[in-house]
């Protein structure tokens, strides 16, 4: 690992900023890199690899540091987990901090309490363990701890998947198909995927293959009525577009102006003209109330924890709390009630998060469906088969890092008698 004094006091400074936890780490950070347009692409590289880092790492290095100030944790990060030795570190080395080195790479780890190990707080290893062991539990929270691969998604109005695979390769990047996903592929390494020109015309779209699994499960077809119910910037809103072949009724829903104008640029270059953006005050809206029984297909990708994104987002672990997710069950709970009022006799509704508590995901489902009926959950293995996609999860779509190699997802299909 190649540094300078100079990017690692920076990486400090920022890192400082970042763990009062008042904002989203990646703002922070982008905001420091355009405020200080001077700064190189290696600095940038630097400062972006040891604050993510360390907070993927935060409570091990909590541990060993016995500091949780940034530069100690620093340090401790650039010992135990890039392996560097006091003669490495000597330029950013204090009176004391030899010995510091010297103990933290040398500590045993194997004893310490689960939450230290998985690197997950006290409470979320709580909740975990009503339905999982111990081992279940690390082997989760290491795969949450390691970075994301980039996935892309082929937009199957534009482009075949192999025709993609081909192109990316005579640009000297290693691509493979997703394992799941029939338009995902896996890119080998972080190359400049913005850059090119099926990016920039919207062949292809940077999207996690678990996302793309929760679209399969809602499998829309062109003739649809469907609706996104809480769109965001609409990563899976194009998918559906592009799966009901541009054709038939596609609403984009959300209570947020700033999230829904993110998409429109990727409308635009999508190719997609059976898409239909609009920004609700809540769920309630009376324009939600006017869909009332037409839609042929929901999806609600609910606002949650975003626990099972931590690989990219690993500062969300100390910006959540029980609370909050108390919080959240209530909002989750109303927007469902909402959503599945939108549904036709016969139609098809997808509750998604991507989060790993089971309150947020089986609570939320299976309380509606005691209380409500006429609806009925369907065996997501069983939808997954009639998409030929060779993945069985069981009743839910569970999804996890470790396992699957995409974001913690859960998915449940429901149908209206």
């Amino acid at each position: 690992m190649k540094f300078t004094p100079a990017q690692f006091e920076t990486a400090v400074h920022v890192l400082t900023a970042v763990l009062k936890f008042d904002y989203p780490a990646d703002g922070v950070v982008s905001r420091y890199f355009r405020e200080h347009s001077e700064l190189g692409q290696n600095d940038r590289a630097f400062i972006a690899e040891a604050i993510f880092g360390v907070l993927r790492r935060k409570r091990m290095l909590d541990h060993l540091s016995n500091n949780g100030a940034a530069r100690a944790l620093l340090l401790a990060w650039m010992a135990r987990t890039q392996g560097l030795n006091s003669r490495e570190l000597a330029p950013l080395l204090r009176r004391g901090d030899d010995e510091t080195v010297t103990a933290i790479k040398s500590a045993n780890t194997d004893d310490l309490p689960l939450p230290v190990q998985a690197e997950l707080p006290d409470w979320v290893v709580e909740k975990l363990s009503l339905n999982h062991s111990a081992a279940e539990i690390l082997e989760l929270g290491r795969g949450l701890a390691s970075p994301a691969p980039l996935d892309l998604r082929v937009n199957t109005v534009r482009a075949k998947r192999d025709d993609v695979l081909a192109t990316l390769a005579a640009n000297g990047i290693t691509a493979t198909p997703t394992p799941f996903s029939p338009c995902g592929l896996r890119i080998d390494g972080r190359p400049a995927i913005n850059r090119l020109p099926m990016f920039l015309d919207g062949t292809i779209e940077v999207q996690d293959e678990g996302s793309q699994l929760l679209c399969c499960l809602l499998a829309p077809t062109r003739h649809d009525f469907v609706i996104d119910f809480c769109a965001g910037a609409g990563g899976k809103t194009l998918m559906l577009g592009a799966m009901m072949h541009n054709r038939g009724r596609l609403y984009a829903f959300d209570t947020s102006a700033a999230r829904l104008k993110k998409l429109q640029p990727r409308l635009a270059r999508s190719g997609l003209s059976n898409l239909r953006a609009q920004v609700i005050a809540r769920e309630t809206d009376i324009r939600i109330k006017r869909l009332g029984g037409k839609a042929d297909r929901v999806l609600v990708d609910a606002p949650c924890s975003g626990l099972g994104t931590l690989r990219r987002n690993p500062d969300l672990k100390w910006r959540q709390s029980p609370q909050s997710v108390a919080e959240l069950v209530v909002k989750q709970t109303a927007i469902l009630n909402a959503a599945a009022a939108l549904l036709k006799p016969g139609g098809r509704l997808v509750y998604a998060t991507c989060s790993l508590l089971a309150e947020e995901n089986e609570g939320i489902i299976e309380t509606f469906a005691a209380a409500n009926p006429a609806f009925s959950i369907v065996d997501c293995d069983s939808v997954l088969t009639q998409q030929k996609i060779a993945l069985q999860t069981g009743k839910y779509l569970k999804l996890t890092p470790h396992q699957h190699g995409t974001d913690g997802f859960f998915g449940a299909v429901i149908t209206r008698a």
